[in-house]
């Protein structure tokens, strides 16, 4: 329901997009707030809130609108750390019984990883690591689910039925995550091959987890079961809980977040239709 949005919604999401994703390039590529003291690429997330918040006021919508609704807000978010929590539980089993089947017994560490000033990756133990991670994740999930599911699934919705949108919607939010294996090429850390079949599979997997969490959307009304299930798969299960084993650390990560979305999706697949 809400209010009408008085321009084509095709132009504005393209429009958003472009000037969201140019930020996020000039952050990964130029700043690299990733590798410094900070270990986290957040600062293109607030611009990215400040373009919606702006956005939202130039078509006469409030956030309410878009699905940050107050009343409830507390007890969906649980639903969706609680979403995560149990799926993410199955995926990390599965991702451990692979890695003892392969006769590489594997256990969990609990740290944050970041990269230190001179470029290796290392393990935060302290407090205030976790603390940051949690905070800055919680801007990553606003900002996402905010201008992917909140502006775009309203606005495409305006002229579409609710599916289409979604996919829209997902599909560019799997080319959001495309910048990552970009810079890894560019950097001289994969290949040319690698970074097309990387680049793909981001777009797969974060456009299965966009889908997924615009049913979220759907089926809730609002964005708050979406968003804690994200800031879960964020923080917990990409960012804290590792799986260490004594080939590496995170091998089957792909594995786990991929099992742990087909846990979410399936269910989902049939309760909403266009």
């Amino acid at each position: 329901m809400g209010r009408s949005i008085k321009c084509k919604p095709g132009h504005l999401c393209v429009v958003i997009f472009t000037l969201c994703l140019s930020v996020r390039f000039v952050e990964y590529f130029l700043i690299e707030t990733d590798k410094t003291a900070i270990g986290e690429n957040v600062l293109h997330k607030v611009v990215g809130i400040i373009i919606l918040a702006l956005v939202l006021k130039r078509v006469n919508l409030s956030w309410s609108d878009i699905g940050f609704h107050r009343n409830g807000f507390v007890c969906d978010i649980l639903k969706g750390l609680l979403l995560g929590c149990v799926c993410f539980a199955i995926s990390y089993g599965l991702e451990l019984a692979i890695l003892t089947l392969q006769g590489n017994p594997a256990h969990l560490e609990l740290y944050i990883s970041s990269f230190s000033l001179t470029g290796s990756q290392i393990k935060n133990t302290d407090f205030v690591f976790f603390l940051l991670c949690v905070l800055f994740n919680i801007v990553n999930v606003w900002m996402e689910e905010g201008v992917f599911r909140g502006l775009f699934i309203k606005t495409l919705s305006e002229t579409k039925p609710f599916m289409h949108a979604n996919y829209i919607a997902a599909f560019l939010f799997g080319v959001w995550h495309i910048v990552m294996p970009i810079r890894s090429c560019i950097n001289g850390e994969m290949s040319f091959a690698a970074t097309l079949l990387m680049g793909i599979g981001y777009i797969i997997l974060a456009g299965i987890m966009g889908i997924k969490w615009g049913l979220l959307y759907r089926i809730t009304g609002n964005l708050w079961a979406g968003l804690g299930d994200h800031l879960f798969n964020n923080t917990i299960a990409t960012n804290m809980i590792h799986v260490v084993s004594l080939n590496g650390v995170d091998e089957l990560q792909i594995v786990r977040i991929m099992a742990a979305q087909i846990c979410q999706i399936f269910p989902k697949g049939h309760t909403v239709k266009s």
